[in-house]
């Protein structure tokens, strides 16, 4: 299995995510309820022009999120 975390992808990669491992409850929290949980699907749109935040698209709807928060996000690419 090819694990990696969220923050390697790079723009136009797909991805489904295996686990979320984010420290604190709220964060945590926020992310699950947009939708970041395990077996969904997710692609990288863009970065901004310094490399924080990060855009993706999932389940219908762009989200962006801090590099920090991907980091703790672990994906399996999609080929």
């Amino acid at each position: 299995m090819n694990e990696t975390t969220l923050d390697t992808l790079e723009p136009g990669e797909k991805a489904k995510i295996l686990k979320v491992r984010v420290k604190g409850s709220s964060i945590r929290r926020k992310l699950f309820d947009m939708g970041m949980v395990a077996g969904s699907e997710i692609e990288l749109l863009r970065r901004a022009p310094l490399g924080d935040p990060l855009e993706f698209k999932i389940k219908g709807y762009n989200l962006s999120i801090r590099k920090m928060e991907a980091r703790d996000i672990f994906v399996q690419k999609i080929e």
